[in-house]
């Protein structure tokens, strides 16, 4: 399983056989890790050479810390983003929804990513609608800081509450990758999970619609009539919303979901 260490390969102080990225990959592989190769290559292009410090990255993730971290970036939608110690990293899942809100955005439209963390989907929307303005939040400072450093407009704070007053009633889409892992399915997580993350990155409340029903209580406030809201969950959450979603205006309700079939997000239009 990832993180767990077998004394018997090389640890910092033996380098000498952690100089190509097959031998990195074998030692990733025996540990358990699934993406071995491609992490190997990333591991090894950070290290650029030097072997002790290859061995030290390899050991670092070995102990299961995100690999994201440890590189420093992480590839989103096709666009490297900044990634800084502690800063929650993009998952593939979410691309998805990205890709939505770049089809849902005008040329010279207005975005907001809610709870962006390292701001890679207003990153991908700024990159892939160059003319527009994209704005993000997080509560999180150290997030606000990575998406800063990412060329995002983003302020720390609750939601939209930091938000610019201006945006009031002219945003065309909204979205957001809140918390929604329901408290008691917290310890289903991987186990290393909180080895680095915190579990605010994740609990989403008794059932994980907390955050997500005041997301869409409070979008009515910024978005324009027939603008997008665009929220990632999972599970049977999409119906869990549906009233709550007609209640504050939306209609049009999608529910995207990934090539396997599992429910990954939702999409809605404001028409009220």
């Amino acid at each position: 399983m990832p993180g767990d260490v077998d004394a018997g390969w090389p640890t910092v102080c033996s380098v000498s056989m952690l100089v190509d990225v097959p031998a990195v990959s074998a030692r990733l592989a025996a540990a358990g890790f699934i993406a071995a190769e491609e992490e190997a290559e990333l591991l090894v292009a950070r290290a650029a050479g030097d072997a002790a410090l290859l061995a030290a990255l390899l050991e670092r993730r070995l102990t299961g810390e995100p690999l994201a971290w440890i590189t420093g970036s992480a590839s989103f939608c096709g666009v490297e983003v900044v990634v800084n110690s502690g800063v929650y990293v993009p998952r593939w899942q979410s691309e998805e929804l990205a890709r939505r809100a770049v089809e849902r955005l005008p040329a010279r439209g207005v975005a907001v990513d809610l709870c962006t963390g390292s701001g890679a989907i207003a990153a991908v929307l700024a990159a892939l609608r160059p003319d527009a303005r994209v704005v993000a939040s997080d509560v999180d400072s150290r997030a606000v800081e990575c998406a800063v450093a990412n060329g995002v407009e983003a302020y720390c704070g609750d939601l939209f509450a930091p938000l610019p007053s201006e945006l009031r009633g002219h945003v065309d889409v909204v979205v957001a990758v809140v918390p929604y892992v329901p408290t008691p399915e917290l310890p289903l997580l991987q186990r290393d999970t909180f080895t680095f993350e915190s579990p605010l990155a994740y609990d989403g409340g008794a059932d994980g619609a907390e955050l997500l029903r005041r997301v869409i209580a409070d979008a009515p406030g910024f978005l324009r009539r027939g603008g997008a809201l665009l929220l990632e969950l999972g599970g049977g959450q999409a119906d869990l919303l549906r009233d709550d979603l007609a209640r504050h205006g939306f209609t049009d309700v999608t529910v995207l979901r990934d090539d396997d079939g599992d429910v990954r997000g939702i999409e809605a239009s404001f028409t009220r």
